[in-house]
């Protein structure tokens, strides 16, 4: 436990303070800056499934390669996200965040200039590497600066905007591939390179952080200038009440921890979780628009306006959870959102998929729990490892996430040739209520309790 004399900037003092500041200008930059990066993360992650419909044609990629295709960021973004996460919690969030968001934009742009099969596949695993570190880092970075009261959606509204990088390659898919080409989508996911700089120079490291390797100075200024903004901002600030300090001086997580007496149940619980609803999420939005337009023969211009409507309710599960997060709770959440997702996708599998229509209204409904789940685990990975671990832990969670998305979409293309349409559905619906037998098993409850208490 801490008290007011504990050293300026050491963890006690650190967490202490930084559970009485309320939300501040400062927390709004943060979130807009570093969501922006998250943004274009998820518009890039998913671009290729709006382009696929147009190369499927014109390089004649047969079902299996598609596949494949679809994998080779996926399998970057798991590389990606367990060598970004180690990084991040040995020199920290903002260094790691400037260099993956960077790799992914110009690798983005990498894309745009190949012209065949393979060039294709080399430039998306390159790509892969940066996005699959910088979601899980910039997920840790904002968990440490919001205090337990509200975090839910504090956190949540930010991660949101991962959804709605998947919604704008939707919108942008539909309106300008079949104007100008499949090319722009990765023109525009480009974007980011120049945001790399603001992530730099605009935003300090985490306090947490900070104080968790021992640099008490500089996480007490990092901390001094956000209270200095709050109390010019009207709040004033009552004194810090004792808090968990968790770790103290220099010390540095090892791999082992994640598997230790405190962390084991937890670190498999988020590995099934994430690989469930990745390997259902990803497999459904990367491989609809293809389906459309291979199974059911519709024009491009069709295909991607039902696109656009399947990733609206993406989009509207993601603000749903983070409006209702800590009123349920993490665990409820979990539990009801895979059971519900399971439900649509067997009654699909059930009813043979019989035409477009009904596919997307079921697959809308399905995809509208399985997003809410898929920014619910960003924050409940965030929170339940300490910030000695935290980047680590949620980076090698979401490597999980990685290899569901990888190895789902082969699957797909597997099942299609053998067995049709309908037994893609079965697999999607039993994966996810795997999922929802794990969150019954496994999950903590961390709704509105300080990180250092949770994660000692």
């Amino acid at each position: 436990m801490v008290n007011q004399t504990a050293e300026a900037g050491s963890p006690g003092d650190i967490v202490a303070r930084a559970e009485r500041i309320p939300v501040t200008a400062f927390h709004v930059k943060a979130r807009l800056i570093v969501g922006l990066a998250t943004l274009f993360d998820g518009f890039d992650a998913i671009a290729i499934a709006y382009v696929l419909p147009v190369l499927v044609g014109a390089w004649k990629i047969a079902p299996a390669d598609v596949g494949w295709l679809i994998s080779s960021a996926n399998f970057g973004q798991l590389i990606g996200a367990i060598f970004f996460g180690w990084l991040a919690d040995r020199i920290g969030r903002m260094k790691v965040l400037t260099i993956s968001v960077a790799l992914f934009s110009l690798a983005c742009l990498g894309c745009a200039f190949t012209t065949d099969y393979n060039s294709l596949f080399i430039m998306r695993f390159i790509e892969g590497l940066g996005l699959g570190g910088e979601v899980p880092v910039a997920a840790a970075y904002i968990s440490e600066m919001a205090r337990a009261k509200g975090r839910g959606p504090f956190f949540l509204l930010y991660e949101s905007i991962f959804a709605i990088g998947l919604f704008l390659a939707a919108v942008l898919g539909a309106w300008l591939v079949p104007l100008y080409g499949w090319q722009v989508m990765f023109y525009i996911g480009a974007a980011p390179a120049f945001l790399a700089l603001a992530l730099r120079w605009l935003l300090p490291e985490s306090a947490r952080w900070l104080a968790d390797q021992g640099r008490h100075a500089e996480a007490d200024a990092v901390l001094r200038g956000i209270e200095q903004q709050a109390t010019a901002a009207g709040h004033a600030l009552p004194a810090p009440e004792p808090a968990v300090a968790g770790s103290s001086g220099k010390v540095t997580g090892s791999w082992a921890e994640l598997f230790g007496d405190v962390y084991l149940r937890r670190t498999l619980a988020v590995w099934a979780l994430w690989f469930c609803n990745y390997f259902t999420s990803y497999g459904l939005s990367s491989w609809l628009p293809t389906l459309y337009r291979t199974v059911f023969k519709l024009d491009l211009a069709t295909t991607l306006q039902y696109s656009l409507g399947f990733s609206f309710m993406g989009l509207l599960g993601a603000f749903t959870v983070a409006l209702l997060a800590d009123k349920t709770g993490r665990r409820l959440w979990f539990i009801l959102a895979f059971v519900c997702s399971s439900a649509g996708l067997l009654t699909l599998w059930f009813a043979g998929a019989p035409d477009p229509v009904f596919v997307l209204i079921v697959s809308s409904a399905s995809f509208f729990f399985v997003s809410s789940n898929s920014v619910l685990l960003y924050l409940y990975t965030a929170e339940i490892y300490p910030t000695r671990l935290r980047a680590r832990g949620t980076s090698t969670a979401t490597a999980w996430n990685r290899l569901g998305a990888t190895v789902g979409p082969p699957f797909v293309g597997a099942l299609l040739a053998s067995s049709g349409l309908g037994s893609v559905f079965l697999m999607f619906g039993l994966v996810a209520l795997a999922g929802a037998v794990v969150a019954w098993l496994l999950v903590i409850e961390t709704r509105e309790r300080v990180l250092e208490e949770i994660s000692p």
